[in-house]
């Protein structure tokens, strides 16, 4: 034995030891908090689910119109095998929870229920429908290995509809510094100033530049398939599928501070366009509008033009992006509400049905709006257009012809100033201040310059 004294001073290093051990993993984890992407969500909203009864549940929150579903998958590792991994974990992400499937467990327990297809009819209702919004980052790569996992899958990529593969995103980001601004960083910084890791790749890569930290991919190589899983795996599953969902949100609100055009919709679905089946669904889908942009409805020649409308005919919800539009189309009479800069994007869809209003919107809300609503009752404006060729767009698009006794018809205080200007042929010279009325709007038209403006839009629909 050895001496007491000599005992405990090992004792004492001993302890000193474990104390360092956990002073260095805290660090650790505070380093990693502070270097990396975390999950916004509560860990009791991370759902681990291994049987059809919880599955059930998380069917009812994720089948819903307008949801939209972050969709990221997990394999045991292959190191060089043959043949496409099966699939050991399936993670779907909404705004307040995220669900980690266990596709194993649950096919094992399919099987011996006898209910082989429970979980393809699952996959095929969510990736089939239209309402709902997938994100995914290389989905054909993900897409594959489903089916190598679950076999009436093997023809899943045809009957997507709904998805934006946020890789198609990716490869079109400019990072150039003179076209990038993130967090409030002037485009003059440069990566470096950003923080911007250059070792980071893939979606790691896109997170940091989109939302200013890479992922933390230590997890990427573990083991999927051995249960239980780690903590560490759990979290780091949920945060590769919540990510999709802020990296989305955040594009959609300023994609041209990312080097982006302003209808991200025509870029990420025009990836599909390229697929025989693809083309055969644009003829029954949609076609491009006059504008160039997409409008939900059937293709139709330019000879069928809606039947002519006034503005106080026509009603419309303007997303949060598309403001500017909206105090344009509300001075020329046009009924107009503007969603909130802090209201979701689906919120305009909800209005859209109970009011009976066109959405007009842009880029990626297109997509999810635009399946909410009844035929040709959503509109894709085009972002990187200043406000007048947007409601030109707008006007020629539904047929809306604009009157002069239409301009300010929705802003009574000012009617009584434009009454002695109405003559019928509305010469320049009897229509007086105009500038000045609309200065005193506050709505800055700054392309409306004295009264020539008026002399145009009337000849747009002589």
């Amino acid at each position: 034995m050895l001496p007491q004294a000599v005992a405990e001073e090992l004792q004492k290093l001993h302890i000193q030891d474990r104390v360092e051990e956990v002073i260095k993993a805290d660090n650790y984890e505070a380093s990693k908090k502070k270097d990396y992407y975390q999950i916004p969500i509560s860990r009791e909203n991370i759902h681990f689910l291994q049987t059809w009864e919880e599955t059930l549940q998380c069917w009812e929150k994720v089948l819903q119109p307008g949801q939209v579903v972050g969709v990221d998958m997990e394999w045991k590792p292959s190191f060089g095998m043959v043949g496409k991994p099966r699939v050991a974990l399936l993670q779907l992400a909404l705004k307040d929870e995220v669900f980690l499937l266990d596709l194993p467990q649950l096919l094992k327990q399919a099987d011996a229920e006898g209910e082989k297809d429970k979980l393809s009819h699952f996959i095929q209702m969510l990736y089939s429908d239209t309402a709902i919004t997938k994100l995914g980052y290389g989905m054909s790569g993900d897409l594959s290995s489903l089916a190598a996992t679950c076999s009436p899958l093997k023809d899943m990529e045809k009957q997507m509809q709904g998805v934006v593969d946020l890789l198609a995103v990716d490869k079109q980001l400019q990072w150039e510094k003179d076209s990038l601004k993130v967090d409030g960083l002037s485009p003059e910084h440069s990566h470096e100033e950003r923080g911007v890791r250059q070792s980071e790749k893939g979606l790691s890569l896109l997170v940091q530049h989109v939302l200013g930290k890479p992922l933390d991919k230590t997890e990427q190589l573990s083991n999927w398939e051995k249960r239980p899983l780690r903590e560490e795996q759990i979290l780091y599953a949920a945060s590769d599928a919540y990510c999709l969902l802020e990296i989305y949100e955040r594009l959609c609100k300023d994609p041209e501070s990312f080097g982006l055009g302003s209808d991200l919709t025509d870029s990420l679905v025009g990836k599909q366009s390229k697929k025989p089946w693809a083309k055969k669904q644009l003829n029954k889908q949609e076609a491009p509008s006059p504008s160039g942009q997409e409008c939900q409805g059937p293709r139709t020649e330019p000879s069928g033009h809606p039947a002519p409308i006034s503005p106080r005919e026509f009603s419309v919800v303007c997303d949060n992006m598309l403001q500017g539009l909206g105090r344009y189309l509300r001075c020329l009479g046009v009924d107009v509400r503007l969603l909130d800069n802090e209201d979701d994007h689906r919120k305009a869809a909800e209005i859209a049905r109970q009011e009976g209003r066109v959405i007009l919107t842009s880029g990626l809300p297109y997509h999810t709006l635009r399946s909410q609503v009844g035929e040709g009752r959503c509109f894709s404006v085009n972002c990187s257009e200043k406000a007048k060729e947007q409601a030109l767009q707008v006007l020629k698009h539904f047929n809306v012809q604009v009157s002069l006794s239409d301009i300010f018809s929705r802003c009574q205080v000012l009617i009584r100033k434009l009454d002695s200007a109405r003559s019928s042929h509305f010469q320049v010279g009897k229509i007086p201040n105009f500038v000045h009325i609309l200065d005193a709007l506050e709505y800055k038209l700054h392309f409306w310059v004295g009264t020539k403006i008026l002399v145009k839009w009337c000849s747009l629909y002589s």
